[in-house]
């Protein structure tokens, strides 16, 4: 239908103008996304369109139902062939796939293991991983878990969670740097929010310190970070304030290319 309605719209103009056809009406359809409810005459204004224009280039989209026009009132707003596109693309997401070039890359750029993680309160599940052959090799596997609590990866994701969240999260000692009072923990998610990174200063291993931010996904909830790992040696206290934006910008990458609006 879709594919139809669309060749309808172009036949009516000469093919010269095709293109510029569909660009107006992707326009009118990006600014109904933005301005729900709006009558022809305040469509057409705000897009700089006659209401003619408007009505030949919105007359496919109905029909495809990508807009909808109030039978009463003759506003506009969203059809719900859009939210058969949204969910066609998010069927087609991958976090893995998606995330694969920025690992990848921040590899490169740090010489340091990349690893990626999601979600599975009260731990975190690491699905990929990239590591730096020239160095030592962590002892991190795919598929497996950590606690949220003394990860990088897992307080970058707790960081947005809600506060029930950590209602009986249990604050094991993994290392005498592990954080095990909630107090200073919320104090540390604090921290997170606003620097926008996470740091795991020996807290889960004794000789390692990782650096992660968060990754939002299309409704703009956490639910996955990456992060850079590495031995003390390499990473020091100085070098992960370098390495946070680096790891910061790169799930910024990744959370656009997931959707999210709020990176």
């Amino acid at each position: 239908m879709l594919h139809t309605a669309f060749a309808g719209m172009l036949g009516l103009v000469p093919e010269r103008n095709q293109s510029a056809s569909l660009r107006r009406a992707l326009a009118v359809l990006d600014h109904v996304r933005e301005h729900s409810g709006l009558s022809l005459t305040q469509l057409a204004e705000a897009v700089g369109l006659s209401k003619s224009t408007v009505l030949r280039l919105t007359a496919p989209l109905v029909e495809a139902r990508l807009l909808d026009r109030d039978r009463s009132t003759g506003a506009y707003r969203l059809g719900h062939g859009t939210l058969r596109l949204g969910q066609s693309y998010l069927a087609t997401l991958d976090l893995r796939a998606v995330a694969a070039e920025e690992s990848h890359r921040l590899m490169s750029e740090v010489r340091e293991t990349v690893h990626l993680a999601v979600y599975d309160p009260p731990h975190v599940v690491y699905i990929d991983k990239v590591e730096n052959e020239a160095n030592v090799r962590m002892a991190s596997r795919i598929g497996s878990r950590g606690p949220v609590h003394s990860t990088a990866v897992g307080k970058a994701i707790l960081a947005w969670q809600p506060e029930e969240a950590l209602a009986g999260l249990a604050l094991e000692a993994r290392t005498k740097h592990t954080i095990i009072d909630s107090a200073r923990l919320r104090a540390e998610l604090a921290g997170i929010r606003r620097r926008g990174y996470a740091v795991d200063d020996r807290e889960n291993e004794p000789e390692v310190r990782c650096v992660a931010a968060p990754i939002f996904n299309h409704d703009d909830a956490v639910t996955a970070a990456i992060s850079v790992s590495g031995l003390t040696s390499r990473i020091t206290a100085a070098r992960v304030r370098e390495l946070g934006p680096l790891v910061a910008g790169a799930a910024t990458r990744i959370s656009r290319e997931l959707g999210s609006q709020n990176r």
